[in-house]
């Protein structure tokens, strides 16, 4: 080396390439549309199939919950694949359950049989557990400043799932004669073996298998920090309330003397709500702060129910539910930005996959609770049981607001 050569130096670690960010959003939120649409189906029928299968209505929600119960025990595995092989690798292995999920539920519907369809929704969970954190694997390559609209991009595609999945169910429900739902089953499995192609294009670098900076904090320490208490608190409140009152709902206009087509477009309004806010949602959480945002999600859901308590026509239903997918896309999408700021790069699949056990595993009670409330006490209480649970988070969120803000910034 001569005198005038200088020695290399050392280039700072690299920004976040927002342009990486923004394909693997927009690849990911076609991705979600299919698998949104994929999930949409059981949720548009479950209710409906299992109060003809059933051998007891009070059990007529039980499909759904057992959807539920698979979205929660699916939550930290697909993680655990995640952090292993990588983001793609746990998405494709999610889509293959959604394929076994038609498949099945086709099985359950050609036999009548109750069990074998709450096995093929049971799968069903296992897919939207693994979709569901496609809005943690956009924000993986994201700069802070993107993060939010990164997660609201992937989740503008259940605009396209809330149109997708009712109109399969509409399209198709009777074309298998005397099979109600069966070709619809069929046409499920499509979606997601189309999803899997889609998957193919996401470019998300996977994580050593051994982080040079070790695995981080544990699990416990992360979780007991005042952010991500209320982080989980707020996605609590958001899906758990959510999916109680939407895996009622269908069941409810039947047996309000509502048609089965009523009822499916009902859920297509709702499933429009709750994703065709993502537009702008990330925009609003740049513009006026997470927690506005969040209370805003809260103030919408309590309305819904209370719209919901008002009437049983179809503008009442129709109403309620979009007012509920609001309320679910501000409040959902701000606790999970939260979430995003409680952990380090090499904590982030543990962490998230955590918080998603725990959001889920308050759907899973909620859900189960929902046909019995449902049956025993009706539809009202179905909706008043919202009011605690949302005005206990926003609690929550008011002392960790005010907490931080007391608390002295380090220079």
């Amino acid at each position: 080396m001569d005198a005038t050569t200088h020695p290399p130096v050392a280039q700072p670690h690299p920004l976040p390439d927002d342009r990486l960010a923004r394909k693997n959003a927009l690849v990911l939120a076609v991705a979600q549309a299919l698998a949104g649409g994929n999930n949409t189906v059981v949720l548009a029928t479950g209710g409906i199939l299992g109060a003809m299968l059933a051998p007891n209505r009070a059990l007529a929600t039980l499909p759904i919950s057992i959807y539920v119960l698979g979205l929660w025990l699916g939550s930290l595995p697909f993680g655990k694949l995640a952090r292993l092989f990588g983001r793609r690798a746990a998405f494709q292995v999610g889509t293959l359950c959604g394929v076994l999920t038609g498949l099945i539920c086709y099985v359950a519907v050609i036999q009548g049989s109750f069990l074998i369809f709450n096995i093929g929704t049971f799968f069903s969970g296992l897919y939207a557990s693994a979709h569901l954190a496609y809005r943690f694997a956009a924000a993986d390559t994201a700069s802070e400043a993107f993060k939010p609209k990164a997660i609201s991009w992937v989740l503008i595609g259940g605009v396209f799932a809330g149109v997708i999945g009712p109109q399969v169910v509409i399209f198709t429900k009777d074309l298998w004669p005397p099979y109600l739902f069966a070709a619809t089953f069929l046409a499920q499995s499509a979606l997601a073996a189309i999803s899997a192609g889609v998957l193919m294009l996401v470019k998300i670098p996977a994580p050593p298998r051994k982080p040079p900076e070790g695995e981080g904090r544990p699990i416990l320490e992360i979780a007991r920090q005042p952010r991500f208490i209320v982080a989980v608190a707020c996605g609590v409140a958001s899906y758990s309330m959510m999916n109680m009152v939407m895996t009622s709902a269908p069941l409810a206009m039947v047996l309000c003397n509502h048609t089965i087509g009523e009822a499916t477009l009902g859920l297509q309004w709702h499933v429009l709500g709750m994703f065709l806010p993502s537009f702008f949602t990330g925009t609003l959480i740049a513009r006026f702060g997470l927690e506005r945002v969040v209370v805003a999600g809260f103030l919408l859901l309590m309305l819904s129910a209370g719209v919901s308590m008002s009437g049983i026509t179809v503008p009442h239903f129709w109403l309620g539910l979009v007012l509920l997918g609001l309320g679910w896309n501000f409040s959902f999408i701000g606790a999970t930005t939260m979430v995003t700021a409680c952990h380090r790069p090499n904590e982030r699949n543990r962490v998230q996959s955590f918080n998603d056990f725990l959001v889920f595993g308050a759907m899973a009670i909620g859900s189960f609770s929902s046909g019995t409330l449902l049956e025993v006490y009706g539809w009202s209480t179905v909706n008043e049981v919202v009011f605690p649970v949302v005005l206990t988070a926003a609690g929550l969120l008011a002392w960790g607001t005010l907490r931080e803000r007391s608390t002295p910034k380090a220079a």
